[in-house]
């Protein structure tokens, strides 16, 4: 069960070897959690996190999980459930993709949004049901930016994100109530292994600094976290600038 600051003692990590994820896990880890599952498609690097977790004191499990394999989640996300209450499940995977290649490739643009959306509709679907039957938890979602205005540079991925978000917020409002929480984590730029060799915008981030604004909206019962907080501000603006002053914004 969480501790009175909202802090859970047991975390389900869906993209076990997400770099967000991981700093989070850690985090939490040194406050109060000690049993930690990481869902993810079986390989060394999933190992590689869980050896690094249990090495913190966390008692650590690796589950096999695919996004792209949705009729498959109810029965591996039940088998977790099964084992014991979650309090937290952090849905934490997700794609970038290539904007010039999925433009040219419509395959590999489905892709972005089987994996960004669709796999996130039904792998949060079930975890939510799992967690209003318990009558407890966190769902947290790993949204972005991105997602509040689709950019020319990365509309594809931008506009799977939009269509997360969206879907998070209104699953947070069929679960009001209920005593299940959810929370949507909207970070910019973020220096990882997935932005590797992109040019840096101003307000980047890090992994670190989201796992901190996680905690603290946990902590905090927010519904979206904004990393930094000073996004929210500038993407308000660019939400409401008009279309045409958008097109030559060099973004």
């Amino acid at each position: 069960m969480k501790d009175a600051f909202g802090l859970p003692q047991s975390l389900l990590v869906l993209g076990g070897t997400s770099e967000i994820a991981l700093a989070t896990a850690r985090r939490l880890i040194g406050r109060r959690t000690r049993t930690v599952w990481l869902a993810g498609r079986p390989s060394p690097g999933l190992e590689e996190a869980a050896e690094g977790l249990r090495a913190l004191g966390a008692d650590v499990r690796t589950v096999a999980f695919d996004a792209l394999d949705p009729e498959s989640h109810e029965t591996v996300l039940g088998k977790v459930f099964a084992e014991g209450d979650i309090d937290m499940v952090l849905l934490a995977f997700g794609v970038l993709g290539d904007q010039a290649r999925d433009e040219r490739e419509p395959a590999s643009a489905v892709r972005v949004a089987q994996t960004n959306y669709t796999g996130a509709v039904s792998a949060g679907l079930v975890a939510a049901r799992a967690l209003q039957t318990q009558g407890h938890g966190s769902l947290v979602f790993l949204s972005s930016v991105a997602g509040e205005r689709a950019r020319r540079s990365n509309f594809i991925y931008g506009s799977s994100k939009a269509g997360l978000d969206a879907f998070a917020q209104g699953l947070g409002d069929a679960l009001h109530g209920t005593g299940v929480h959810v929370m949507v984590v909207r970070p910019g730029f973020v220096r990882s292994r997935m932005t590797a060799g992109l040019e840096e915008p101003p307000l980047a981030t890090t992994p670190d600094a989201v796992a901190t604004a996680v905690e603290l909206g946990l902590r905090r019962r927010s519904e979206t976290v904004w990393v930094p907080g000073a996004l929210r501000l500038t993407m308000s603006a660019l939400r409401h600038t008009p279309r045409a002053v958008f097109r030559r914004l060099p973004i």
